[in-house]
């Protein structure tokens, strides 16, 4: 048996429609307050319609609920009875203990507060449907156009998580690899500074055996200059030796 819970849109006493082996429903079978075998909080005996109200226009409003009981199936219309001030009253009260009792947020998005002010409003469009059926025709416009973009933001908040998760997930995966990439990175830049640790070194041991080598040279091109340097005074004194000799021959006065 499917079972309906409390609601807040007021409902006539369930009628049995068909039983199993029955060819034709069977309609008319009102049955008590005592044997209802899915009885709502606000069901109440129906009051014979007026003659303002337009039954088929206020069950395509409101469709009847219907569900099966072993092989017996069940059907439940929406009340007909005449509402008065009271009754608003009565329905307004019943919505804030309901709200409280099933704790709905009173603010942002709440599903059990939607759930119970659509109610509220299906009971106000019953009741209004009842005095006058074109005014309860545009409340039911009203309420689809209402529930038509509810579900369409819901749809693009649904799309636009869908979109962030999958931004995310992308962005997980990107950052994965930027981290493997900084990683590589940083393994071949230490591999670099490794090399050009080694150039230094090699540098700077190329530079110290140059310096060594200029020092040497250096050395041994001062040496050298000074050799020479030895070699043209000693040649110098000769040249003055053999130079003073020849200037000591001449001064000799010749013998006959």
């Amino acid at each position: 048996m499917t079972s309906f819970g409390e609601s807040l849109l007021k409902y006539d006493n369930p009628i049995l429609v068909k039983t199993k082996g029955d060819k034709k429903s069977q309609k008319g079978r009102t049955l008590t307050l005592s044997n209802l075998p899915a009885p709502s909080f606000a069901a109440g005996v129906p009051s014979p319609p007026t003659q303002n109200l337009d039954e088929s226009i206020l069950h395509a409003i409101l469709p009847p609920r219907e569900w099966t009981d072993g092989d017996q199936q069940w059907v439940q219309k929406v009340s007909t009875a005449i509402t008065t001030r009271k009754d608003v009253i009565h329905l307004q009260e019943q919505l804030n203990i309901k709200l409280k009792q099933k704790k709905a947020k009173p603010t942002g998005i709440c599903p059990i507060r939607w759930v119970l002010f659509s109610q509220c409003f299906d009971e106000l469009i019953r009741q209004v449907t009842i005095e006058c059926a074109e005014r309860g025709l545009l409340l039911c416009r009203v309420r689809n156009e209402m529930q038509m973009m509810i579900r369409a933001y819901q749809n693009l908040a649904e799309s636009s998580i869908a979109f962030g998760m999958r931004k995310s997930l992308h962005s997980e995966q990107g950052k994965e690899e930027t981290q493997k990439k900084i990683l590589d990175l940083e393994a071949e830049n230490k591999d670099l500074m490794k090399q050009l640790n080694e150039l230094k070194d090699k540098c700077d041991m190329i530079e110290n055996r140059e310096a060594e080598e200029k020092q040497l040279k250096e050395k041994q091109h001062d040496e050298e200059i000074q050799r020479k340097e030895r070699v043209i005074q000693q040649l110098k004194n000769q040249l003055e030796d053999v130079h003073s000799a020849t200037n000591s021959q001449t001064k000799i006065p010749a013998t006959s």
